[in-house]
């Protein structure tokens, strides 16, 4: 979650191009903090560590219910933190319907599935369900489980070569471009299918957890949430460096961060389960 968090936070203020499309900015400028993709990763996060503590993780209602109750709770709680419209008004309301989008916001919040799941199967439905709460068409669909997919991926040791082939293969990106190719023309688009591919191809062409988080916010538009995808795989295959593991807990509220060590506490207990069967 740190790398889901910190692409959110370092991308925050470049919104809309403002970071002139280069690698070299500050990495913590004025104005970097969470925002709404920070708070529905911890609600996600903070929904499937219940599941799991529930032994639940493979019962579609009992996830689903617990998904839409901590996106109210989380969400209620940061109501300035940037959410779209349509999200904002189901959130307020206290909607428990999806409404068919294909926002980029299955993307940003679904990092934890692919934490928490013990084979791909289970990281790709886990995000599917995530993401059907409220983005239940294909396409938001799709962008959710590719992110999980190459999270869980990532931090089970595949290579960058396995990962473009897989998410290529499963759901038809076009990961063949680069970043320098897409850079130019690349304009704001809060769709999966116009953010989720340069997430992952900034992932695919950085060359650290930095390195792949600057390369995701050169390319502009919706900088923090293309942060925050490619920094949730950045984080799993590359871990991420302690000095900026502190400036995300000095951003975070404490709330917040006690999900993320609960979320890193509850992954570690996990792995060791897992690996021991």
């Amino acid at each position: 979650m740190y790398g889901a968090i910190l692409g959110d936070m370092i991308g925050s203020p470049y919104e809309f191009d403002r970071g002139g499309k280069t690698k070299d900015f500050p990495l913590f400028d004025t104005g970097a903090g969470f925002t709404d993709d920070s708070v529905m990763t911890v609600a996600v996060a903070d929904a499937l560590m219940e599941a799991q503590k529930q032994d639940s993780l493979a019962d579609e209602q009992i996830v689903k219910d617990l998904l839409i109750d901590a996106m109210h709770k989380w969400g209620r709680r940061y109501p300035n933190a940037g959410y779209g419209g349509r999200f904002y008004q189901w959130l307020m309301t206290g909607s428990r319907q999806a409404y068919n989008s294909f926002g980029n916001g299955s993307g940003m919040r679904v990092s934890p599935a692919g934490w928490l799941s013990a084979d791909l199967e289970e990281a790709r439905r886990l995000a599917r369900w995530s993401a059907e709460v409220t983005h239940n068409h294909p396409e938001g669909i799709k962008g959710a489980e590719a992110i999980a997919s190459a999270v869980f991926l990532a931090r089970t040791g595949h290579p960058k070569d396995t990962i473009r082939e897989y998410v290529s293969e499963a759901f038809g990106y076009d990961l063949a471009r680069t970043c320098d190719e897409i850079r130019p023309t690349y304009s704001f688009d809060v769709t999966c299918q116009g953010s989720v591919p340069e997430a992952i191809i900034a992932f695919l062409d950085g060359s650290d957890f930095e390195d792949v988080i600057r390369t995701a916010v050169s390319l502009g538009g919706d900088t923090d949430t293309i942060g925050a995808m490619a920094g949730s795989i950045a984080e799993a295959y590359y871990g991420v460096p302690d000095d900026l593991k502190q400036e995300c807990e000095n951003r975070l509220s404490k709330d917040m961060l006690d999900v993320l060590v609960s979320m890193q506490n509850q992954y570690l207990n996990s792995a060791n389960m897992h690996s021991i069967r």
